[in-house]
């Protein structure tokens, strides 16, 4: 029992619970990102260029034959990959922007100072007290 209970303990702290969330969100955000690029993104990319669909593009090393199967380099497939990549990091580049922006704000924002002790109080109720006679 010991080993389960040390397993959910860390299965169960704040930073891993985190991650896996952030882990799902990430995959999640991935396939609509690939999604916008091979859908709506390219289509129109590719009537730009001539009518090219860019899922379609490879380079055929050995043509099929009976026994095997075509040798293809799908460069195409690999330029809408790196659109992807390039979506993907600039939003999660401008996710952390704003992020370390408002940790700035947060920083830059100075503390109130203390409000005085009782004492300071009480010294100076006396010394305005002092002054009024």
């Amino acid at each position: 029992m010991g080993m389960a209970k040390e397993f959910r303990d860390f299965a169960m702290r704040g930073n891993v619970v985190d991650m896996a969330v952030g882990i799902v969100i990430g995959a999640s955000f991935g396939k609509i990102v690939s999604s916008f690029v091979n859908d709506v993104l390219m289509p129109p990319i590719g009537i730009l260029l001539g009518g090219i669909d860019f899922s379609d593009l490879a380079l055929t090393l050995t043509e099929k034959t009976a026994e095997a199967e075509a040798v293809t380099i799908s460069y195409g497939v690999f330029i809408n990959t790196v659109i992807d990549f390039i979506i993907i990091a600039f939003a999660i580049f401008l996710v952390v922007k704003a992020m370390n922006a408002a940790k700035k704000k947060e920083e830059a924002a100075p503390a109130p100072p203390p409000a005085p002790s009782k004492e300071e109080v009480l010294l100076t109720e006396i010394r305005d007290a002092l002054q009024s006679r």
